[in-house]
């Protein structure tokens, strides 16, 4: 994602580095099935023009960002614990798409909504200023490579974005095992005006983020996952 100027004042179709790249992964049967015949109904077209959560949802509740969502596991899990919240979803690769809506219509999910497109230009065009109770960014791409860290998501013109989303008291939970990334991160928050660290350092994981598969053989291999929480100032 860009670094400077801010995201806000950069029109979608002039950005030139992405924090990721468009892969033609390739869906099974049953995630194009799902995605055909159910994004019609759970997905929302970008747009320029601000949401209006109220009517997406048909209903008045909090409302959780969570970008770069995968396969959508997580996102499914959470929303069937948390039936009084909404749960929007951004993501760019089909396959994972398509694997989160066969999630939901399994479940028959009513609290889930998805977008297929760039978080960066969702964000700044689409959500709100003080809208939303929570945003979750678990397992961003970490552009590993020291040329390729300008990439990463949560730089500090993005995370100034994320925060003024947030409504008093919301909170931004971040989570990564990649290490250098996770204190980068840590310093890239603790260094926003808007947010306050809910604790000292790193959080132990919430209980409400279930342990991913892709987590778990992670953690087999002696890799340190670290969970970052963080509150939007001020009262609510």
């Amino acid at each position: 994602m860009t670094t400077s100027p801010p995201p806000s004042a950069i029109e979608p179709q002039r950005r030139s580095v992405r924090s990721f790249v468009l892969r033609q992964g390739r869906m099974s049967p049953a995630q194009k099935r799902a995605f055909d015949t159910l994004m019609p109904h759970y997905g929302i077209p970008f747009s320029k023009s601000p949401l209006d959560f109220d009517r997406v949802f048909g209903r008045r509740a909090p409302r959780v960002l969570e970008i770069g969502f995968g396969m959508g596991e997580t996102t499914a899990a959470i929303a069937q614990a948390r039936p009084g919240e909404d749960f929007l979803g951004i993501e760019v690769h089909a396959p994972g798409v398509g694997s989160l809506l066969k999630r939901v219509d399994e479940l028959g999910l009513a609290n889930v909504r998805v977008i297929r497109h760039d978080a960066v230009e969702v964000v700044t065009a689409m959500i709100p200023p003080a809208s939303l109770a929570g945003i979750h960014v678990f397992f961003p791409d970490p552009w590993p490579k020291k040329r390729h860290h300008k990439r990463r998501l949560l730089q500090p013109g993005f995370t100034r974005e994320l925060a003024l989303r947030l409504l008093p008291g919301g909170y931004v939970h971040l989570a990564t095992d990649w290490e250098d990334y996770a204190h980068e991160m840590l310093a890239t928050l603790t260094a926003e005006p808007l947010l306050e660290n809910v604790g000292e350092g790193f959080a132990p994981r919430p209980e409400y983020r279930p342990l991913t598969k892709f987590e778990a053989r992670g953690v087999r291999l002696g890799l340190p996952v670290r969970d970052l929480l963080c509150r939007r100032r001020g009262s609510q």
